[in-house]
């Protein structure tokens, strides 16, 4: 008896949890479980490494160097030997530098931290991306569940009219006919019923899929309770942020071919052994330094290219943005339109079901009583049925809305 009552408190239990499963538990999981997301990330963190290795390229480089050759002569054939010293042997420490301007090498860890920057701002709106989609796949189930559960009390108040229904019947107050016509009714709202479940498992599977969970159980997914935030402000959302990094880039490109003219200087040290044993070749040790410099003179003006270039890049980023901009406030009041309106037909239809529910309960009363015909009762039943699933409807695509608003949000 006390395993019993464990395992009953076990499965309550599991019920409890599951019914907290609500939009933020499958928005979590979904950002928990995105490739596409941890893969920015890691896109982020690889340019963090990127800056360092760059650090690290201009700090002075080491190196163990060693050339060996040996050219062979026999009466007179081989390499000349003035050449090949008949061979060669060497062993060196290198040290080399490439010296560069502070101004260079912050324009070129700029050009990483902007990639990062323009990383993160991808990263953004994919995850924006991905609540829309799993939002609007919730909204979808719920709007599902709204119906099988509505669709469930329907059957309730028929099946227990049925039994009233069936006892008048034997008694002669309605006709065979009236009966069968009521259990039509009956019957069409159980294939309603069933028809509704296998959506709903659908719609809430493909919701786990979305998300990464593998689950094939069904819960009872709460309202997700969605409401506008406060007007977007499109300044300082991700998706014109786009545009800004797009725009830091193109300029530090700019100064990126600047600097590419500038003279070059490397240097180098080195030490150690190099000789072709011609003579007292153990006294061949010793050390050199060296100094390379290189100055652009002419390219065939391929610095004005590139910059005509950039401006066309330019260009086709402000053309970009415009549209956009464009778009998103027309978007927008379009979005708004849509949801006043959807909201005045949602206390429309209210009003609609108070009257269509006290019909329900008066022909419920007269029904009981043979006083009210079988049709008269199901036209009213239709009434109710229709007013609340389009009820359900709007509401649906009410929070669908909302969810298309919050989109453009900046967080």
């Amino acid at each position: 008896m006390k395993l019993c009552w464990m395992l009953i408190l076990a499965g309550l239990t599991k019920f409890a949890a599951a019914q907290q499963r609500g939009l933020e538990f499958y928005l979590g999981a979904a950002r928990q479980h995105s490739p596409l997301l941890h893969d920015y990330q890691n896109q982020i963190r690889s340019n963090q490494v990127d800056s360092s290795i760059l650090l690290a390229i201009y700090r002075t480089q080491v190196n163990g160097i060693s050339n060996n050759s040996y050219a062979p002569s026999a009466n007179g054939y081989g390499y000349d030997y003035a050449i090949t010293n008949g061979g060669q042997f060497s062993a060196l420490v290198q040290a080399s530098k490439v010296f560069v301007s502070r101004k260079n090498l912050a324009n070129q860890i700029n050009a990483i931290h902007l990639q990062s920057e323009s990383t993160v701002a991808t990263s953004s709106i994919a995850e924006k991306d991905l609540n829309k989609t799993v939002t609007a796949q919730y909204i979808a189930a719920y709007g599902d569940l709204l119906n099988l559960n509505f669709t469930k009390e329907i059957l309730s108040l028929l099946n227990r009219q049925q039994r009233i229904l069936k006892d008048l019947t034997e008694n002669n107050i309605y006709k065979q006919a009236d009966f069968l016509t009521f259990y039509v009714s009956l019957q069409q709202q159980e294939l309603a019923y069933r028809q509704l479940d296998i959506l709903f498992k659908n719609d809430y599977a493909m919701l786990n899929y979305l998300c990464g969970i593998v689950d094939t159980g069904a819960v009872n997914l709460p309202d997700p309770d969605l409401r506008m935030k406060s007007f977007p402000e499109i300044y300082k959302t991700p998706f014109y942020r786009q545009f800004v990094v797009d725009s830091l880039k193109l300029i530090n490109q700019r100064d990126m071919i600047g600097f590419s003219y500038k003279p070059k200087i490397n240097g180098f040290a080195d030490a150690g052994f190099m000789s072709s044993f011609a003579y007292q070749g153990y006294k061949n040790f010793g050390a050199s330094i060296g100094l390379n410099l290189s100055l652009p003179i002419y390219d065939g003006k391929q610095r004005l290219l590139k910059s005509r270039k950039l401006d066309i890049d330019e260009n086709t980023r402000m053309n970009y943005r415009d549209f956009f901009l464009k778009q998103y406030d027309q978007q927008i009041a379009q979005l708004l339109q849509q949801l006043k309106a959807t909201e005045s037909l949602i206390d429309e239809i209210n009003s609609e079901i108070k009257y269509s529910n006290t019909l329900i309960d008066v022909n419920e009363k007269l029904l009981e009583k043979g006083e009210v015909r079988i049709t008269d009762f199901i036209i009213a039943i239709n009434t109710y049925l229709n007013a609340r699933h389009l009820l359900n409807l709007n509401y649906i695509n009410r929070l669908q809305i909302i969810n298309q608003i919050n989109y453009w949000q900046s967080i």
